[in-house]
């Protein structure tokens, strides 16, 4: 079987959506110009936190979650119309949301270079998630 691995899909959507530097996204989170999306599974948010004032949408809903036409769909995750930055741990599963929501017909998107310790090493303020 010839597959293609899971580093050439994130190579080959790398290729084609939006990638910010962690510095032009603490930029633009001060000046409240995007919605940075946390894509990470919640576990992960529970045991390192998360970016202050950033939303999660865990990565397995994404799509359904912000396609109106979905049962699942949240409104109330993109109600504003700022930019959505998206970040994982690593960037990789942001980069695979972020081509996925481009191939929605999605045009404000963005994802993290780096990802989570990138944006924290950047000075983005970490938060504890709380479990419910």
């Amino acid at each position: 079987m010839n597959i293609k691995s899971s580093q050439q899909l994130v190579e080959d959507a790398n290729k084609t959506i939006e990638t910010l530097s962690p510095e032009e996204v603490k930029r633009l989170m001060e000046k409240n110009e995007i919605t940075l999306i946390d894509v990470r599974d919640i576990r992960e948010l529970w045991r390192d936190g998360t970016i202050e004032n950033s939303k999660h949408i865990p990565r397995g809903m994404l799509e359904f979650w912000l396609d109106p036409n979905s049962s699942y769909y949240q409104e109330n995750k993109i109600k504003d119309s700022k930019k959505m930055v998206f970040f994982c741990a690593m960037g990789f599963r942001s980069a695979l949301a972020t081509k996925a929501l481009v191939d929605m017909g999605f045009k404000n998107v963005a994802n993290a270079r780096g990802g989570f310790d990138a944006l924290k090493n950047a000075g983005l303020k970490v938060i504890d998630k709380e479990k419910k």
